[in-house]
């Protein structure tokens, strides 16, 4: 009897659990489904956008949507967002991630910002989630030129490893991020894959695309082409 009310016991909480993983699974939907809207915005003005010379050389994007009112810890500076790298065989599956930090306000005149992080460098990003390192300290980072033309008057060729974005009230522009900590996030990263799974085996693009991310790695991989 004992083992019949164990095995009743243990049923039960699975099924119990089901639709708090279904809620989480909606959550990292509707967030990658924001990213994907971020990116389509940001690119549909070209001369306001990304330069292309960025857009064909970045190794991995950083897409950290905006959160609806609530959604942010107040004077925490936090937000989440999806990450996915270049590779030989296209875009990788997103890794989870979050952002904390810094000194940048997460809110202008009561709206929440969009944030674009671009590496140039794979393995600075793979670096940073794996080990916590915080941009401008540990990771050489940059606000990103604007425009078609990426020479106005910087060095990121030369010393940015992430070359760091902002939108807010539609202005997208370079944002000064140092300071911030990009990590994995463990948790939307296990709901996402049904396990904790190693950033570094997700953006190698050893692991399947899910079909929820499919959209989001799709319009990555529509702007950010190589002209290698």
């Amino acid at each position: 009897m004992n083992r019949i009310t164990g095995i009743l016991c243990g049923a039960t909480l699975l099924v119990s659990s089901l639709p708090v993983f279904a809620q989480d699974k909606a959550k990292l939907t509707d967030r990658l489904n924001e990213a994907t809207d971020v990116m389509n915005e940001i690119m549909a003005t070209p001369d306001k956008g990304i330069p292309r010379e960025i857009l064909s050389g970045a190794s991995c994007v950083v897409v950290i949507p905006h959160y609806k009112k609530g959604a942010f810890v107040v004077g925490a500076q936090y937000g989440k967002g999806a990450a996915t790298c270049r590779t030989p065989n296209g875009w990788s599956a997103p890794v989870m991630v979050r952002l904390a930090g810094g000194s940048f306000g997460w809110q202008i005149g009561g709206q929440s910002t969009d944030l674009v992080l671009i590496a140039m460098n794979k393995n600075g990003l793979q670096d940073m989630l794996k080990n916590h390192v915080k941009l401008g300290a540990d990771a050489a980072a940059s606000a990103g030129p604007v425009g078609r033309n990426a020479q106005a008057g910087t060095d990121w060729k030369l010393n940015a490893e992430f070359l760091t974005y902002s939108r807010s009230k539609g202005l997208f522009a370079g944002l000064d991020l140092e300071g911030t900590d990009l990590s994995k996030d463990a948790d939307d990263t296990r709901d996402e894959y049904g396990s904790n799974l190693d950033s570094q085996q997700i953006l190698k693009g050893s692991v399947p695309v899910p079909e929820n991310a499919r959209p989001f790695v799709r319009t990555i991989a529509k702007y950010f082409v190589s002209t290698k």
